[in-house]
């Protein structure tokens, strides 16, 4: 997985613990190497993390090695963000966006 700098990736093995437990809400892209728009989230997601991280946690999940979380989820489209608050998923958006859109769709959440 092309992993964004500055941004964890989480595993169908600590999903509950770093997702569903955190404190903070989280944003979850479901990436894959073989995704060319996942590709162009990673430094959107960089800037995310470093901007919001005070108030956001931004995660990256790869698909393919992670079934469990991914069929639990039904995601069928990368990118897939999910927006999880108090371990439950708040908010989904599927395709790459610029980080202003993306800074207004998360708006309602933060």
């Amino acid at each position: 997985m092309i992993k964004a700098a500055g941004v964890a990736e989480v595993r169908d093995a600590d999903f509950a613990t770093e997702v569903l437990g955190s404190e903070l809400p989280v944003l979850v892209e479901f990436t894959a190497d073989w995704c060319p728009p996942c590709r162009q989230m990673g430094p959107v997601l960089s800037d995310l993390a470093a901007q919001e991280g005070h108030r956001l946690k931004v995660v990256q999940l790869d698909v393919d090695t992670n079934p469990d979380t991914t069929n639990a989820y039904k995601v069928l489209s990368m990118p897939t963000f999910m927006v999880f608050r108090g371990g439950e998923p708040v908010k989904a958006m599927v395709g790459a966006r610029a980080k202003r859109r993306l800074l207004e769709e998360l708006a309602d959440v933060l």
